[in-house]
């Protein structure tokens, strides 16, 4: 005898078969991106994100107290070190390594103290992991354009309250500046003015934008020279001869002048806005 099976219970038989392999066929869920962390030594947090307003106050104090020795993006200047491969910067945690060096100073390197906030330190300390943070992930920076400047405003800025004719002459040392430098070398030369240490270990030295120096001795003697460092306890010069001549230092015995050329630009970076850089630039490039 045949048995016959009903439709509904076949049914029923071939779902149930084919739960298992729908199951087993189940996409995974995809997995939890690793996330990026600060590159270097240290630290062991990821990359955090700050807001523009924490940046522009962190970037505005930095730079009207330390561009001057660690350059406007805090990679080497003047006398100070690349901040953003600093080790303390590196195993910094919201400012608790960076505040210590501000505060106290490294004397022995020439470094005054700072007395800043706790608000302002920790500006600082975002502005400074921010900048690590850009360049861990510089392979995947694009420049975009910068001439976001209005070049009337520049021009006024240039003539007025920037101070820059004081120096400076389009029709002289400026002529056709805005062919000979693209805009973001151009606009690196407005916040970077002086692009090198000054000193003569740090490479061939500038003589045009070189600080130089006059010690004058107890004795009277006076050395002039170009200044290879300087700090709370001595004072290096190469003098005429391209010699190396070090003197110690005790208070203001010997007495030193400093002549640095670029002063008034140096001086400018602590007045500068966003809004005046991007105008100078977009004034400058117009002269062709």
């Amino acid at each position: 005898m045949i048995h016959l099976v009903k439709p509904a219970r076949v049914a029923l038989v071939l779902l149930a078969g084919f739960v298992p392999i729908l199951r087993a066929q189940a996409p995974a869920a995809p997995p939890t991106p690793p996330p990026v962390r600060r590159g270097g030594a240290g630290a062991g947090g990821n990359y955090k994100n700050y807001d523009s307003a924490t940046l522009e106050r962190g970037k505005r104090t930095y730079t009207a107290n330390c561009a001057f020795c660690h350059g406007g993006s805090a990679k080497g200047g003047e006398s100070g070190p690349n901040l953003l491969r600093s080790i303390t910067v590196l195993h910094d945690e919201n400012g608790d390594l960076i505040s210590k060096v501000v505060l106290n100073g490294r004397p022995d390197k020439g470094m005054p103290k700072f007395s800043f906030t706790p608000d302002q330190l920790a500006d600082i300390a975002a502005f400074l992991h921010d900048g690590v943070r850009a360049a861990a992930q510089r392979g995947t920076y694009k420049i975009l354009d910068i001439l976001v400047g209005d070049p009337k405003a520049g021009e006024s800025y240039f003539n007025g309250a920037g101070g820059c004719t004081s120096c400076h002459s389009v029709t002289g040392d400026l002529a056709h500046v805005g062919s000979k430098y693209d805009t973001v070398n151009l606009q690196q030369k407005i916040v970077m003015p002086r692009e090198s240490r000054y000193g003569a270990r740090s490479g061939p030295i500038d003589k045009g934008t070189a600080v130089t120096a006059t010690v004058t001795l107890p004795s009277g003697e006076v050395v002039n020279g170009l200044l290879d460092h300087i700090d709370d306890f001595a004072i290096t010069l190469i003098d005429e001869h391209g010699e190396r001549r070090s003197f110690t230092r005790d208070d203001d015995v010997p007495k030193v002048e400093l002549h640095d050329p670029m002063k008034g630009h140096t001086e400018l970076l602590k007045r500068y806005t966003d809004a005046d850089i991007h105008n100078l630039t977009a004034y400058l490039v117009t002269l062709k």
